[in-house]
């Protein structure tokens, strides 16, 4: 019988992958949320029949554990511009670095 194997690779791939997107609005959910439902399943199912799986089930929880820190960071940021939008501060913000490259220009220039 061939068992299946316990990579974490992904998992933590998608999560680094995740956590530099966190920056962009939480656009970072697209790679950490389907990073932790894979961990889950997995470490689940390499619980549940042991004699199927080989690897390391810890290596596995801690991509778990991983995968959904940066999905939380992730929704905070996601939440972060909803509010900032529902709120006007997004085109507050907005002008302020219109102003600012604006000047930056034209210091340039000088």
């Amino acid at each position: 019988m061939i068992k299946k194997s316990l990579n974490p690779t992904l998992i933590y791939i998608l999560s680094i992958v995740g956590l530099l997107c966190c920056c962009f609005g939480g656009v970072g959910i697209l790679f950490s949320l389907p990073a932790f439902i894979i961990a889950n399943r997995k470490e689940k199912d390499a619980t549940d029949f042991p004699d199927e799986y080989e690897g390391n089930i810890k290596a596995m929880n801690t991509a778990k554990i991983i995968a959904l820190i940066v999905l939380i960071l992730n929704a905070l940021m996601l939440l972060q511009l909803i509010y900032a939008i529902s709120t006007g501060e997004f085109e507050k913000n907005l002008e302020l670095y219109k102003q600012a490259y604006e000047e930056a220009m034209r210091q340039q220039q000088n």
